[in-house]
């Protein structure tokens, strides 16, 4: 009965370890190369394996992007860019640090540069300034509805606690409770060894006693055959 609940104990831990690395690993590992980057290069935009996870804060491209949305784009030459093509850029009317997610109306050739002119799809016209190439962050590729709220989240410091030191708590708990459990198993099965050693040794020396009695026996008839 102890086997069946050590081995079912062993299964549900090994199941909440697979649970605990494939959702906590990659969330603790993208936060901390984000969190890394954006020390490093204050200047830049923070990108993984050259994609970009962008925050919408306005619903300027619904029905496509909705505000809240998480978007991924992936960095791009400028010169791959063509109409109709979703991009990430910073905001040529902001403070330099603003990013918008438009779509592209007219790839503008002026003075040996390329310049995008854009929009988004919900608004009624077109953005006022054009976008320098330089000024491209990525093309859209793809979205997570609402996970923006989370990321927001993730960079406050309630987020950062359960987004960052949660998951590494968590991990050198499991692995504490998973090396107490197999160490206490280890002491179980020998223990249970050595009892059925022990058991085995007692057999062996009651066998040997009954046998030295029998033994014993039949000379004892024969002295007293011989005293009559």
């Amino acid at each position: 009965m102890k086997n069946g609940n050590t081995s079912t104990s062993h299964k549900i831990l090994s199941f909440v370890g697979i649970v605990l690395c494939v959702i906590l690993v990659p969330i603790l590992l993208i936060n901390l190369t984000l969190i890394a980057k954006s020390y490093i290069n204050k200047d830049e935009v923070p990108q993984i394996g050259g994609f970009v996870p962008l925050v919408v804060l306005t619903d300027s491209m619904e029905p496509v992007i909705d505000g809240g949305d998480l978007i991924i784009c992936r960095t791009i030459d400028p010169k791959e860019i063509k109409e109709k093509d979703i991009i990430a850029f910073i905001d040529p009317a902001g403070n330099g640090t603003s990013i918008l997610t438009h779509r592209v109306v007219e790839i503008v050739e002026q003075d040996g540069s390329r310049y995008f002119r854009t929009k988004g799809d919900f608004n009624n016209i077109e953005d006022k300034d054009l976008v320098p190439a330089e000024d491209l962050i990525g093309l859209y590729k793809s979205r997570i509805p609402a996970a923006g709220h989370v990321a927001m989240f993730m960079q406050s410091t309630p987020g950062l606690i359960l987004c960052v030191v949660l998951p590494i708590v968590l991990l050198v708990a499991y692995d504490f409770i998973r090396r107490r459990l197999y160490e206490k198993n280890q002491k179980t099965d020998t223990d249970a060894l050595m009892a059925e050693l022990e058991a085995l040794r007692a057999e062996k020396a009651e066998k040997e006693a009954a046998a030295a009695v029998t033994e014993t026996e039949p000379a004892a008839e024969v002295a007293d055959e011989a005293t009559e």
